[in-house]
């Protein structure tokens, strides 16, 4: 079976344009969903299966039955104040088979936001409002999948107001007469981040000290530029559950190399400490200031990223 890559959003300011709806930017995963002969399965951008949200795939399976859909949205786990976040998520992403006493204490809900296939009709080519009108009238309205709304006709600045105060990530711009274009970054599609994050390759780590020793202080990060060199952009610290040091180390630990893998040595300096090596296989994601002379300003520590490829990290832009 071939599952459709997800299609993606170029970074920017919100068009200043009544041809555009806009909706949510939730701080989770994003989802295919593909369903058929009576079971659903949820992959991951990067078309891996997602095994462990039994009480999605179950909701979807009841709702859906033997209706042959494909479905584009964002595995979410909502906090005590209900806003998503991704740390929590972490929690559920690398549990295959997850226990009753996880499922009860971190709930996980999909938000769906297009539809590429409907009883077996490929919808990609039909205009946005059309695709969310078709979405619509599946009536998903409850959890855990539910189908969010969008906007039009108000203006963008109010809708970023809202999702700030929700603590949301911001919000996406869609034309509203674009195509879905499975795997392709379009600029039909527009997401505008309150928070700058970034995706980064882990390239080594520096020594911890204190509380620390033991795991690292901090990891040595790095992304392909485009020329298609892995280049250093920056290192972090900080934002780290000490769980989450000691399951990095451990990995850190398999991946040890003696040299350093980078097509282009960073300059003197910029990491603050020797740095061990590591193969560039674990993606992680961080939240930073700015990114200015090639590096990460003031980054934190998000959570690692096992539905996107290695070789698909690239730099910031600027």
């Amino acid at each position: 079976m071939v599952v459709p890559a997800p299609m993606l959003a170029v970074a920017g300011d919100p068009p200043d344009n009544p041809n555009w709806a806009l909706e949510m930017k939730y701080d989770g995963a994003r989802a295919v969903i593909v369903c058929r002969d009576g079971r659903c399965r949820i992959y991951s951008r990067n078309q891996r299966e997602i095994t462990g949200f039994p009480e999605v795939v179950d909701a979807l399976t009841a709702r859906v039955g033997a209706r042959h859909l494909v479905l584009d949205g964002e595995l979410i786990a909502p906090d005590l104040d209900g806003a998503p976040s991704f740390g929590l998520l972490q929690r559920r992403l690398h549990v295959p088979r997850p226990s009753r006493a996880l499922l009860a204490a971190v709930p996980a809900q999909l938000f769906l936001f297009d539809i590429l296939t409907d009883a077996g009709q490929d919808l990609t080519g039909l205009p946005y409002l059309a695709r969310r009108d078709r979405l619509q009238a599946w009536e998903f309205t409850s959890a855990p999948v539910q189908t969010p709304p969008y906007w039009l006709d108000i203006a963008a600045d109010r809708v970023l107001a809202v999702s700030a105060a929700n603590h949301l990530e911001g919000i996406v711009s869609k034309r509203i007469n674009s195509a879905y274009l499975p795997g392709r970054r379009s600029r039909s599609w527009v997401k505008t981040v309150l928070r700058k994050q970034a995706d980064a390759l882990v390239y080594g780590h520096t020594a911890g000290s204190g509380a620390m020793t033991g795991t690292f202080g901090a990891l040595a990060l790095s992304a392909y530029d485009t020329a298609g060199l892995l280049v250093h952009i920056g290192s972090v610290g900080t934002g780290f559950t000490m769980a989450a040091r000691r399951a990095l180390r451990a990995r850190l630990d398999e991946l040890a190399r003696p040299d350093a893998p980078l097509s282009l040595e960073p300059a003197r300096g910029r990491i603050g400490g020797a740095v061990r090596f590591v193969e560039p296989r674990i993606v992680v994601s961080v939240e930073y200031r700015e990114f200015r002379r090639g590096a990460l300003r003031h980054p934190s520590f998000r959570g690692v990223r096992t539905d996107i490829a290695p070789e698909a990290v690239q730099i910031p832009t600027e």
